[in-house]
């Protein structure tokens, strides 16, 4: 009878596990599309443009404040109106600027024009004086309409007829070639009818001639315009003149193409990644590694969720945050399921394995992912708009990565564990029965074995340290020599991206440039030649800007994408990156400092601060180019190569509670050496599964994020080699001078009473 409940218990929590498995992958599968559509994607992804205005003053003695800005947004809002783009984001900024983006719209060229002009119409007399301004019309008084012969004009409504009738009355008192109201759109100082090329200037709209006295508050303005042109003079004229000067100081232009295949390459790397880890976690972890798969797959799905649920913008660098997130989530199951295994090798049975190494991990994978959160923060701070984008897409993969693997996984691992059906059965948990010793772990700990029992970590510290010194050196010697090859974004400059349906030669470009009056600083053409990049040191207005976008697109019928950077932008990026690096190192040594000991905070520091300066120093001997996605490959790295090196001295916190005194540096020695055996496949399966996804980013990913791609690369191996041969051997060297001055370590447990009581019960 016992045997028969037993085996119903079995079936039915088998039972429960495959329908909430079939649960959950159906209801992804069947709003999943749905989910997709309703991404907001940046104009990265699907093309567009971004601006930085400036505000200064446009007069001598005028203000700018707070008030004058928003003003100037929201004018600039209305005018977005006109455009018909949907869903513009208009930022106010620090240092009176104001961020412009929009995605998919497809006259940039236009839409610019729009933004940037003026709208203050002045008529004037032929010596310049103004007779009317803009603020003699009425609100909304301007509208687009046909004169007797069908010509498009623009239509104007005054507040006072009267004035108009005096000043029409002077004016056609005045002799032949004088009676003439000059028209104008944004005029300037320099601007004159008196001028030749008065007529050619496109500021210059018309110069009726007056020859009566005209009481009306209806006034017709006329001119060579088209249809579209008289409705954006009226549109803008209604949306109010800026009330101040717009100077662009960073412009950002994607053509629709490059953004539809960025996208489309990007996504085809993030499931191709996503496959072979599934692929990995199945064949190292087996059923585990089923339990990880799925909750992979609801990762993605609860991330596209809840990022539309905040109304966050896709950015291309936001892909590579959620494809990021992707390993980082393996790397929460890996911690636990690595416990796992070490438990179930150390003797223990399935269901007490299953309940301590989820009990053990739990916090070690806190730990790991909330330095990353830290980085996170400190770019969302001080990054861009598109790092921001990145830095949003992380906080939230990290959030749901945590939710799915604390949670998720545990829930459906605790119903196959508990149904007892794998009792006995260690294979399926990726453990050989050869492998089970009775060696348990606590009181003797130190002396459990693992397949790495001839590796010694301390033995040739000294090795690894100088190996660490030599890089640093040979790295500053690089430095020194070949220095980084900054993009625009920090020596400021211009940058044009050409695209052609046949291939492209340097020679070629460079006559191009040659007939736009372009100095070219550099050019580089894409493997198959179809795609070239210019960079060039100066930094062109709107009106260049449009005449090169004009011209490549023309030529190759293939839009050209400009970017261009003043160098006060350059300075300031610069400058915040910088800072985002100090704050986060410091956060990093604070947080570990708090939750271990300040000498792991400050080895951590040293290791992970050993890591950014490799990627610098190999970024510098590769000639890779150095651009805003750079900085954010470095905090991601700053955040995320320290996982290992905190599940490591998690593990010698750990053995230190056991032995309770240290007396001997043979000891601390030893307490590093198997912490680090025991913990090394660990450290190699989560890092690995990181590698995979950014090396198949590399091979099929979008080419706008290869400079990211690689320097998360170098991060990811270096910061593997530090936790594994720098961090712990530091701390190991610290301890020993800390024996030295007190003769023994008495090992005082730092547990709060919350954590405590988690670590006394499991997350299911």
């Amino acid at each position: 009878m016992r045997g028969r409940k037993s085996e119903k218990r079995k079936s039915s929590r088998i039972l429960a596990f495959l329908s909430l498995v079939v649960i959950i992958l159906t209801s992804i599968g069947l709003t999943a599309q749905s989910n997709a559509k309703k991404v907001n994607l940046g104009l990265d992804l699907q093309g567009g443009f971004e601006v930085l205005y400036q505000v200064e003053p446009l007069r001598d003695g005028q203000t700018i404040d707070e008030t004058a800005v928003k003003a100037t947004a929201d004018t600039i809002g209305r005018r977005i109106n006109i455009l018909g783009v949907s869903e513009p984001v208009i930022t106010v900024e620090s240092g009176n600027r104001i961020r412009v983006e929009l995605a998919g719209v497809k006259d940039q060229e236009s839409a610019r024009k729009v933004l940037s002009t003026q709208a203050n119409l002045t008529i004037r007399d032929v010596d310049d004086k103004i007779l009317l301004d803009g603020s003699d019309l009425q609100e909304n008084g301007a509208s687009q309409g046909f004169d007797q012969n069908s010509k498009p004009i623009v239509n104007l409504k005054l507040k006072d007829g009267d004035k108009f009738g005096n000043i029409t009355a002077d004016v056609s008192k005045r002799g032949t070639g004088k009676n003439l109201m000059v028209i104008w759109m944004d005029y300037n100082e320099g601007d004159s009818f008196k001028a030749e090329s008065a007529k050619a200037n496109p500021k210059y709209i018309s110069a009726p001639q007056v020859t009566q006295t005209i009481n009306s508050k209806d006034v017709q303005i006329t001119g060579n315009f088209t249809v579209k042109e008289a409705k954006n003079m009226a549109a803008l004229l209604n949306s109010g003149a800026l009330p101040v000067k717009l100077t662009e100081v960073y412009s950002n232009s994607v053509g629709a193409q490059f953004g539809t295949d960025a996208l489309n390459q990007t996504v085809l790397a993030g499931a191709i990644a996503l496959g072979i880890i599934c692929l990995f976690m199945l064949v190292i972890y087996r059923v585990p590694g089923f339990v990880a798969s799925v909750m992979m797959v609801a990762y993605v799905y609860i991330t596209v969720v809840f990022f539309n649920m905040i109304s966050g913008v896709l950015t291309l660098p936001g892909i590579a945050a959620l494809i990021l997130g992707v390993g980082m989530a393996v790397d929460a199951n890996i911690i636990m399921y690595e416990r796992i295994k070490e438990e179930v090798r150390a003797g223990y049975p399935l269901k007490k394995a299953y309940l301590d190494g989820a009990k053990q991990s739990l916090w070690t994978i806190f730990d790991s992912q909330f330095t990353t959160v830290i980085a996170a923060i400190v770019l969302f701070i001080f990054g861009t708009s598109s790092v921001k984008g990145f830095a949003t897409m992380l906080l939230l993969s990290i959030l749901v990565s945590f939710i799915t693997a604390v949670f998720g996984t545990r829930l459906l691992l605790s119903l196959l564990v508990n149904s007892n059906f794998f009792n006995n059965k260690p294979g399926y948990f990726g453990v050989n029965k050869k492998d089970i010793s009775e060696n348990k772990f606590g009181v003797n700990s130190l002396s459990l074995h693992t397949k790495f029992e001839g590796i010694s970590f301390t033995k040739h510290m000294k090795k690894f340290f100088a190996f660490s010194i030599a890089i640093m050196v040979a790295g500053s010697i690089s430095l020194g020599i070949f220095k980084l090859n900054l993009g625009i974004d920090f020596s400021s400059g211009t940058r044009i991206d050409i695209s052609s349906n046949s291939e492209l030669n340097i020679e070629q470009v460079k006559q191009d440039l040659g007939e736009l009056n372009i100095k070219d600083d550099k050019i580089v053409l894409s493997p198959d030649k179809k795609q070239a990049t210019v960079h060039s040191k100066d930094s062109f207005g709107q009106d260049k800007s449009i005449e090169i976008k004009e011209f490549f697109s023309k030529k190759y019928e293939k839009d050209a994408n400009l970017s261009v950077v003043s160098p006060i932008i350059g300075k300031e990026l610069a400058k915040n990156a910088m800072y985002a690096l100090i704050y986060a190192s410091i956060g990093i040594i604070l947080y570990v400092a708090f939750r271990f000991e300040w000498r792991m905070g400050l080895t951590s520091v040293i290791a992970l601060l050993h890591d950014v300066a490799v990627i610098i120093f190999m970024t510098s001997i590769l000639r890779l180019e150095v651009d805003i996605t750079f900085i954010a490959a470095i905090l991601t790295i700053v955040g995320y190569s320290i996982n290992d090196t905190i599940v490591t001295f998690d593990r010698i916190r750990e053995h230190m509670r056991h032995e309770k005194v240290l007396t001997s540096k043979e000891q601390i020695y030893k307490l590093v050496d198997v912490s680090l055996r025991q913990t090394l496949t660990r450290s190699i399966n989560t890092v690995l599964t990181v590698i995979i996804t950014v090396v198949v980013m590399l091979l099929v990913g979008s080419s706008s994020i290869y400079t990211f791609n690689v320097a998360l690369l170098i991060g990811l191996v270096f910061g593997l080699y530090s936790s594994l041969f720098v961090a712990a051997q530091l701390w190991a060297v610290l301890k020993v001078r800390e024996l030295n001055k007190k003769g023994k370590i008495e090992i005082k447990v730092r547990q709060s009473q919350k954590e405590r009581k988690e670590n006394d019960k499991v997350l299911v």
